[in-house]
């Protein structure tokens, strides 16, 4: 999914934070909901519950999906691009050793706080937040393009 913001991004830090569990991915921009990704994988979705988390930023000239089809072009003239970050934390299962094969069983465990079992839905005050977002924001929704089909769309949010 692609939204515009409803503010202007450059004129102050935002916290943007994504939280990931056994049961689903969810983004927010300062504490709101924008976008869950469940865990369907018993429906055959694919879903990150084997691998170890990181966190990766890039920026680049996305000239398909991510610029509405290649109607929005790179403007060259605003280069170079930069982003700043500032207040990073990273809370995630520590594994003993990249690609220990116990990490992905240990980190689901229920006694990890991110595994409880309230953690594995939104409340009613965040699902309404993600839907205004979504109604009011959303540039691009893949499940909506009839060229990117996915299984995820088909199973219920």
């Amino acid at each position: 999914m692609q939204f515009r913001p409803w503010f202007d991004p450059t004129a102050d830090y935002h916290n943007y934070t994504i939280f990931w569990n056994q049961c689903m991915i969810v983004w927010f921009i300062d504490d709101i909901p924008i976008r869950v990704f469940r865990n369907y994988s018993a429906q055959g979705v694919p879903f990150p519950t084997r691998r170890q988390m990181y966190a990766f930023s890039s920026i680049w000239a996305a000239e398909d999906w991510a610029t509405q089809g290649g109607r929005v072009k790179t403007d060259w003239t605003k280069a170079p691009f930069v982003a700043e970050y500032r207040d990073i934390n990273l809370r995630v299962c520590d594994c003993a050793s990249y690609g220990a094969a116990g990490c992905p069983d240990s980190c689901a465990s229920s006694s990890n706080w991110y595994a409880a079992p309230d953690l594995c839905q939104l409340s009613e005050k965040q699902l309404k937040q993600m839907r205004a977002v979504q109604l009011g924001y959303t540039i691009y929704d893949y499940c909506a393009d009839g060229k990117r089909p996915s299984a995820e769309c088909d199973a219920l949010h």
